[in-house]
């Protein structure tokens, strides 16, 4: 756990600007894109192996845990069968809620020239291009398009976990 919280000291739009800068300018969009997602993914995994290790720390310690544990079950068939299905809820919505979080870094980053670089198509570069102040005052309609579909699309995984934790949730009262 010592490592997960040196990783979680690093602020991870940071090494993305300051990685970016060191990548050499032949690097295609693609690959750019996946560099986002793994040093996103590299650094904010820390968070969510802490709160996983503390809910599987309370479940091991709850009664019906320790009375399959005297009743001789094995730690593979506790882990999936009591373990796994507690902590797959808190799983999903973390899952959903990073995505989000990887298209809104990597707007960012694009954003300062630093991401997906034109011509590809990023809403970074489109909100790039409309903060030209003169394409703000003859164009003002350019910033409105990127700017509402990154919201939506934020907004549409959060409520895609929401709807997921209630279908998905083990303590749920309309099973």
């Amino acid at each position: 756990m010592r490592v997960v919280e040196v990783l979680m000291t690093i602020p991870y739009i940071y090494l993305l600007v300051a990685l970016s800068t060191i990548l050499p300018p032949g690097i295609s969009s693609a690959q750019q894109f996946l560099l986002i997602v793994v040093i996103t993914s590299f650094v904010s995994w820390a968070g969510l192996a802490r709160v996983i290790r503390g809910q599987v720390l309370s479940i091991k310690e709850r009664e019906f845990v320790q009375a399959a544990r005297a009743m001789g079950a094995k730690p593979m068939y506790i882990i999936i069968r009591h373990v796994l299905p507690q902590t797959a809820t808190y799983l999903i919505i973390s899952a959903t809620l990073a995505v989000p979080g990887f298209i809104v870094a990597e707007s960012v980053l694009s954003l300062l020239g630093l991401g997906i670089k034109p011509p590809d198509p990023s809403w970074g570069n489109l909100l790039s291009v409309a903060t030209n102040a003169s394409i703000l005052v003859l164009q003002p309609w350019l910033i409105w398009p990127p700017a509402i579909l990154i919201i939506v699309t934020v907004l549409a995984f959060n409520l895609l976990g929401d709807g997921l934790r209630d279908a998905l949730d083990p303590r749920s009262q309309q099973r």
